[in-house]
């Protein structure tokens, strides 16, 4: 069995290009099933999709890998060619390595963060519901898990870090004198904007308010911040009064159109505004970049300010590197035990396992017909390991036969090493 991984993050692709192939949650179970239909080769599959990376863990036929490009540039309707330009191929030990990496933080945009561990794990989740997380992946993504959690442990690679949400704070407190005087929108009501909220929150501005589709799930969040709640059919003609926009929502279309803020920035003659596009795909329209007076940041955007305090932390992901190497040492050597092209002898014992439990089967059922037609008990236990005893080994006595002197000698030794051992 063969692990590999396919995929385009923050290093390799811009952020329009990973926009395409960006799946909320509940796309995930959907996406793997319908996959999976089209590569029937490919037995086990996790897709793992977040505002900084797509990709996709197999464990199956190597040569699965094309195949899923195509699949993958057909789903995001781009060309192959253009994928290829950005994506990336990991194989085996280095396909577990990257995973190992990117479950502890060190692949991400902000260094050592927290979130994309619960990611992983909801992906696994779903990858689970779908019946596409095999033996193989899961051993992959359990052995991911525990390595995070030991690299969350030993080392200080989360220490001196620089949240997105809190990069955003940093950025509008550059722009505004006292923040304590500005009003924030939030759009979406997700994991994302209730940390910028927290955020923004612990600065005490004059008003927060939070947008969200679901008006349910946006009263709940906006009730833990004394903040106002808004249909998202309701920014345009409200967007005016709100100095700073935060938005970080699942749709795959801009919410936040160019037409919207112009018409905002005339109400509030020209005041500045501060938005966050924290989504992938975009929220807030391009263009809107290009505004005056608007100051509008992406995810790329903050990559800089997130990296503050990095050198603080190389020492710590020398450490974390090193237990990641253990583990995909750990993790590779559990592979070749299941590959018998590589002296693993975990098929041939599971071969019989399955052997025995066939014989055993049948004796058992031989047995109930003889009790059931009346047969003493002890004569149908007599007969029940007499016929075990006969079916394992049969095979042996058999090759013990079979063959020259020199076979039949060689065969005799490993017989009776195996079956002739001294009591201890």
């Amino acid at each position: 069995m063969s692990v590999w991984t396919l995929g385009i993050n923050h290093h390799t692709a811009p952020l329009d290009l990973r926009g395409r192939f960006a799946f909320a949650l509940d796309q995930i179970q959907p996406t793997l099933n319908g996959y999976r239909q089209s590569l029937v080769r490919q037995p086990e599959a996790t897709l793992l999709s977040t505002c900084n990376r797509t990709e996709l863990y197999g464990a199956g036929d190597q040569s699965a890998v094309e195949p899923t490009l195509a699949w993958l540039a057909q789903t995001g309707g781009v060309s192959t060619h253009v994928l290829k330009e950005h994506a990336y191929v990991l194989r085996e030990g280095e396909a577990a390595r990257h995973a190992f990496r990117v479950a502890s933080g060190l692949d991400s945009m902000v260094l050592g963060e927290a979130q994309i561990l619960g990611q992983m794990k909801d992906a696994v989740r779903a990858a689970d519901e779908a019946g596409a997380l095999g033996t193989t992946l899961h051993q992959l993504f359990q052995r991911s898990f525990s390595v995070a959690k030991q690299v969350r442990t030993s080392t200080e690679i989360g220490a001196h870090s620089i949240s997105m949400t809190a990069a955003a704070v940093r950025l509008a407190s550059q722009l505004f004198e006292d923040l304590k005087d500005i009003k924030v929108l939030f759009v979406g009501a997700g994991e994302m904007i209730e940390l910028a909220a927290t955020h923004f929150a612990a600065k005490t501005p004059k008003a927060m308010a939070i947008a969200n589709r679901t008006l349910e799930r946006g009263e709940k969040l906006a009730g833990r911040f004394g903040a106002d709640v808004l249909r998202l059919a309701d920014i345009p003609d409200r967007l005016h009064e709100y100095d700073a926009v935060i938005s970080c929502t699942a749709s795959t279309l801009p919410i936040i159109g160019l037409g919207a803020v112009e018409r905002a920035l005339k109400k509030r003659r020209h005041r500045p505004m501060f938005m966050v596009d924290l989504a992938v795909p975009r929220d807030i329209e391009i263009e809107v970049k290009g505004l005056s007076d608007v100051y509008l940041y992406t995810v790329d955007d903050l990559a800089s300010v997130v990296q503050t305090g990095k050198d603080n932390r190389q020492a710590a992901v020398a450490q974390a590197e090193a237990i990641i190497d253990a583990g995909v040492l750990s993790f590779m050597h559990w592979l070749d035990q299941r590959d018998p092209d590589k002296g693993g002898v975990v098929p041939l014992i599971q071969q019989i396992n399955a052997q025995a439990d066939s014989w055993r089967a049948a004796e058992l059922a031989r047995a109930r017909k003889l009790l059931a037609k009346g047969e003493p008990v002890e004569a149908v236990l007599e007969a029940l390991s007499r016929g075990l005893t006969q079916k394992m080994l049969h095979g042996t006595l058999a090759e013990l036969h079979a063959g020259d002197a020199q076979t039949r000698a060689a065969t005799a030794h490993t017989v009776s090493r195996l079956f002739l051992r001294e009591k201890s």
